[in-house]
């Protein structure tokens, strides 16, 4: 489970990025500094969870608390198409209307709005390849081939999300049916932490019973 865990995760993230591009297009353009924008705060969003993920392994190491971070990121996703344009328009607004909004502006704005309806989503599910990578190392000697399997599926999920996201679904979805798709699949994500957390405990409470009646 943790292995499709993982590449959906990674399958997620790229999902948001691809389509948000395509949402901040409407207000932004289609310019390459939207383009700049959503990979730089995708990447800073994948630096930030894999430290959160990271820590959180090593001070809780349960798999559910992962289910704490994965739902309220889930429902964020899924009300993106209602709670982000009044974000976006305040951004778009505050120019003035009678002049040509600053080369700055026109280059930070998108990071911006980028940053407001993207970033929390995209850190709390790159936290799940270093929790995974910690769970599923259970020797010191293990930790480079599983951090690489872990982090080899990720990416697998990852290309995956660009293609499908890219060829299928803009063409056959509309943004805010996709949006609530990928934010259905990130509660999902952490509904299947929750359930594998309840299972990994199971054989040890019977090996518990079994060593006291002995």
């Amino acid at each position: 489970m943790a292995a499709v865990i993982v590449f959906l995760g990674g399958f997620a993230i790229m999902v948001l990025e691809i389509i948000g591009a395509r949402f901040l297009a409407r207000d932004f353009g289609t310019s390459f500094y939207v383009w700049v924008s959503q990979i730089g705060v995708v990447l800073a969003a994948l630096a930030a969870g894999y430290f959160l993920g990271g820590w959180l392994a090593d001070s809780f190491p349960r798999l559910s608390i992962l289910a704490w971070l994965l739902l309220p990121a889930g429902i964020l996703t899924i009300l993106v198409p209602t709670l982000a344009p009044p974000l976006i328009d305040a951004i778009v607004r505050r120019h003035p209307a009678d002049r040509d909004i600053p080369l700055l502006w026109q280059k930070l704005d998108p990071a911006l709005g980028s940053c407001l309806v993207f970033l929390l989503p995209c850190v709390m599910l790159a936290a799940l390849s270093p929790f995974m990578t910690r769970r599923m190392s259970q020797q010191l000697g293990q930790v480079g081939r599983v951090s690489g399997l872990v982090y080899g599926i990720s990416t697998a999920g990852g290309i995956a999300g660009v293609f499908i996201s890219g060829y299928v679904l803009i063409d056959h979805m509309a943004l805010s049916s996709i949006f609530r798709m990928t934010g259905a699949l990130t509660i999902g994500l952490g509904l299947m932490c929750w359930v594998a957390e309840r299972s990994l405990q199971k054989p040890a409470h019977g090996t518990e019973h079994g060593t006291e009646r002995q």
